[in-house]
């Protein structure tokens, strides 16, 4: 049932928009996705296990889209910047996704949780249930990432360019944890950062 997880995990979404997540409501977000009660409890089991799996999916997304920026770029100073583009615009435009980079979690957030033995007969729940990343864990995979695009499989792994990367994404969150009072563009700042990283090698 997919396509009723996805609109249950939207349906939430929009509501978390509108209200704290204490007051959102299972009913509300049955009814706006379009789906009885009964579906998404047999999907997420409780209200708990809905807000791991939106979580996740958000985690997931933000993922998806540093490696999207990877694929893009060629040079590695402009992939780096991508990465860097892109954490600051996810983490502008998606609270969520805000929280786990920060570790972060306000009072109208659902919290980050794990599901002591996940008995969910729904292999993404069950993947849901497992929590997400912790904002340092989420770090070291965007840092393997992107290491892993940058330095190819089959070399030996560089602790410059693992730092690089690693300080890359640092950079770009302090955009997003204290932006600049001017026109500075986080993308440019990272892009000469890692630029003279690469003109030293």
């Amino acid at each position: 049932m997919p396509a009723a997880r996805e609109s249950l995990l939207d349906a939430a979404y929009t509501a978390l928009a509108r209200r704290p997540w204490p007051g959102v409501r299972m009913v509300d977000v049955a009814a706006t996705a379009g789906v009885s009660r009964q579906t998404l409890y047999n999907e997420f089991g409780s209200k708990d296990g809905l807000a791991r799996a939106l979580l996740r999916r958000e985690t997931d997304g933000y993922l998806h889209g540093v490696e999207r920026a990877l694929a893009e770029e060629r040079e590695p100073a402009d992939r780096l910047a991508a990465v860097a583009a892109w954490t600051v615009g996810a983490a502008r435009t998606n609270v969520l996704v805000r929280a786990a980079l920060t570790g972060c979690w306000s009072e109208r957030l659902p919290a980050p949780s794990r599901a002591a033995g996940s008995t969910s007969s729904v292999p993404a729940q069950r993947r849901a249930d497992a929590g997400v990343p912790s904002s340092g864990e989420l770090l070291a995979l965007v840092r393997d990432r992107t290491v892993l695009a940058l330095g190819g499989r089959g070399r030996v792994r560089d602790p410059d360019l693992a730092r690089a990367c690693e300080s890359a994404v640092r950079l770009a969150l302090s955009y997003v944890v204290a932006p600049a009072g001017n026109d500075d563009d986080p993308t440019e700042v990272v892009r000469g950062a890692i630029g003279r990283w690469v003109a030293a090698k």
